[in-house]
C-alpha cells in the first residue's frame, strides 16, 4: 500500500512539473524561441548565446551604484517577462542579470518567464502581470511589488533598480 502511494505522489508530481526551457518557432522569423517557464541555462543553447554571450559580457556598468543596491537586495526577488525575439529583451535582459551576478543575487530570487509575439505563455500566470512591453523587470520586496523597469531604463539598469529599491 505504501508504494502504491508514493507511485500515485510520484506520477502527480511529474505530470504537473513545468517544463523548463521549452523551444518553439517564432512564426514570423522562423526562429526558435524560449517559451514559458525558464532558466538561465536555455541561453547557452546556441539560438540565444550569440546575443546572450556579447551582451552579458560587454556591458559596462557603475561599480559605486551597485556597491550602494547590494545590502538592499536581501528580501527582494525579480520577475523577469522576456521574449527571445524581442531585440529590447536580448540587449537588456544580459546585462540585468550580469547585474544580479556582480551583486550576489541567487537564481532562486529570479524568475524568467518567456513571452511570444502577442505576450502570452503557457505557464508563468503572464496574464496577470499586465505586460504590455518586453522585457518587463518586476521588482517585488517582500512579496509586494515595489518597481518595474519597461523596455529599456530611463538611466541605466542600475540606477533604476536603485531608484526603484530606495524609493520603498
Amino acid at each position: 500500500m505504501k508504494k502504491l502511494i508514493m507511485l500515485v505522489i510520484l506520477i502527480a508530481v511529474i505530470s504537473n512539473a513545468q517544463e523548463k526551457n521549452k523551444l518553439m518557432i517564432d512564426e514570423r522569423s522562423g526562429k526558435p524561441m524560449l517559451l514559458g517557464i525558464c532558466d538561465r541555462t536555455a541561453f547557452a543553447d546556441t539560438n540565444f548565446s550569440w546575443w546572450f554571450d556579447s551582451e552579458y559580457e560587454n556591458y559596462e556598468f557603475s561599480i559605486a551604484t551597485l556597491d550602494s543596491i547590494k545590502c538592499k537586495l536581501e528580501n527582494i526577488t525579480i520577475k523577469m517577462v522576456l521574449g527571445t525575439w524581442c531585440s529590447d529583451s536580448r540587449r537588456e535582459v544580459p546585462r540585468f542579470l550580469r547585474l544580479m551576478d556582480e551583486t550576489s543575487v541567487s537564481e532562486e530570487k529570479i524568475s524568467l518567464i518567456c513571452v511570444d509575439r502577442k505576450k502570452e505563455s503557457p505557464e508563468g500566470n503572464v496574464d496577470e502581470l499586465d505586460i504590455k512591453y518586453v522585457p518587463t523587470f518586476i521588482i517585488y520586496k517582500n512579496n509586494q511589488e515595489i518597481g518595474r523597469i519597461i523596455e529599456s531604463p530611463g538611466e541605466s539598469l542600475e540606477r533604476d533598480l536603485k531608484g526603484i529599491i530606495y524609493r520603498k
